[in-house]
């Protein structure tokens, strides 16, 4: 993880002069292109500081090392649900909330209503019915 770390914080360094400077030339009025800098900047120190905890704690994976082989990071790489229904719910549920924005701001709170029901059933899967462990 040790370039992917690289990377992140390069990004983060990189935004901190144009967020300074892209405020400077604006007089620091325009508050979009400033906000949007800033939160690049804080996107680039999260994803790099959480990227170098995590390779802190696991240690180097096959392939950071310089004589790691593919066959290392053969096996089980997640827990994947081919039979479930949720995320196509889910799915749907946000459609219908942003057609909220587009035709009428109360179609939104039902597709709230219909992502908070979806997302506690794709949580709650493996917890009951046919696949509880």
């Amino acid at each position: 993880m040790k370039v992917e770390t690289g990377l992140f914080l390069v990004l983060a360094v990189f935004f901190l002069p144009v967020f300074i400077v892209y405020g400077f030339m604006t007089d620091w009025d325009e508050w979009v292109g400033i906000l949007a800098l800033a939160l690049c900047m804080g996107l680039g120190l999260m994803v790099g500081f959480y990227l170098y905890t995590t390779s802190k704690r696991v240690g180097q994976r096959p392939e950071d090392r310089v004589d790691g082989e593919i066959h290392e990071n053969a096996g089980v790489i997640g827990l994947f649900s081919p039979w479930s229904w949720w995320p196509i719910v889910l799915g749907l549920a946000a459609a219908i909330g942003f057609l909220g924005i587009a035709v009428g701001f109360w179609i939104t709170y039902i597709g709230v209503g219909l992502v908070i029901i979806a997302l506690i059933g794709w949580v709650y899967e493996y917890s009951r019915g046919d696949h509880a462990h």
